[in-house]
């Protein structure tokens, strides 16, 4: 595993933590850089129903290392190099079939808040605190980043949130659309949501995942792909078993993917 990440498994729940503590989990660009190889790892992987990203200790990470950018960032390609393995880590996240659960404490920040956003699900401690920060920087943030971003808080808090570099609370990051909600018992409440994914069916999950991806990148009306996606999932073991078990009044035993 790359410096500076752990991935573990617990059932059908992998877990990628950033595990840079005493950097307040900072992220490398060797990590921006393995972030796509992890996730096609675990998005390939039949075990793996969801992914949990967090931050080991008291924070999710305070956001990209500003202390690799005199090095790193020089010079123009500098630059153009370092934000093509943070656009590839951004991209693989959104990407991903299966869901995706960032699970938040203390600071969020900058490129923190950056995955986070790229995930499918935001769960915060009442003590998180977010912000993103480029104009403290002199940087034009990402598109892709900014498009996200966008459509989670749409455009006016999007510019508040990008112009002032300001830091809100996880109850008004909630209240914006930032967060998708809040709970003093995070970890019980994030496992038990994991579980509630991986009771699903998971041509239906990763499926509509997939749709709403699409819809999200701009695609407005169905296509030959997303109609494959349907009648696939018409013709699944999956569907066959949801109704019988709807008939039967019990509960589905989807088989495993």
């Amino acid at each position: 595993m790359i410096d500076g990440f752990t991935l573990t498994r617990d059932g059908d729940v992998a877990r990628l933590t950033l595990s840079r503590p005493a950097k307040m989990n900072a992220i490398t660009h060797e990590m921006w850089s393995a972030v796509p190889g992890i996730v096609a790892d675990v998005d390939a992987d039949p075990a793996v129903r969801t992914l949990v990203v967090t931050g080991e200790g008291e924070h999710f990470s305070a956001g990209a290392d500003i202390g690799e950018f005199r090095d790193l960032r020089a010079t123009p390609e500098g630059v153009a190099a370092y934000d093509k393995a943070v656009d590839a880590a951004v991209d693989a996240l959104t990407g991903m079939t299966k869901p995706s659960i960032a699970m938040i404490r203390g600071n969020c920040i900058g490129g923190g808040c950056q995955l986070s956003v790229a995930c499918d699900f935001r769960f915060a401690a009442p003590d998180a605190r977010f912000g993103i920060t480029p104009a403290k920087l002199g940087i034009v943030y990402h598109f892709e980043s900014t498009r996200l971003l966008v459509e989670l808080v749409g455009p006016a808090q999007a510019r508040h949130l990008l112009l002032s570099g300001n830091l809100v609370d996880a109850a008004r990051a909630r209240e914006i659309g930032l967060v998708t909600d809040v709970f003093d018992d995070l970890d019980a409440r994030t496992a038990e949501f994991a579980a509630t994914l991986a009771s699903r069916s998971q041509t239906s999950v990763r499926g509509i995942n997939r749709i709403i991806g699409r819809i999200v990148a701009g695609q407005t009306a169905p296509d030959a792909d997303t109609e494959a996606l349907r009648d696939g999932a018409a013709r699944s073991a999956d569907y066959a078993e949801g109704v019988a078990a709807f008939l039967e009044r019990r509960a589905p035993r989807f088989p495993d993917r």
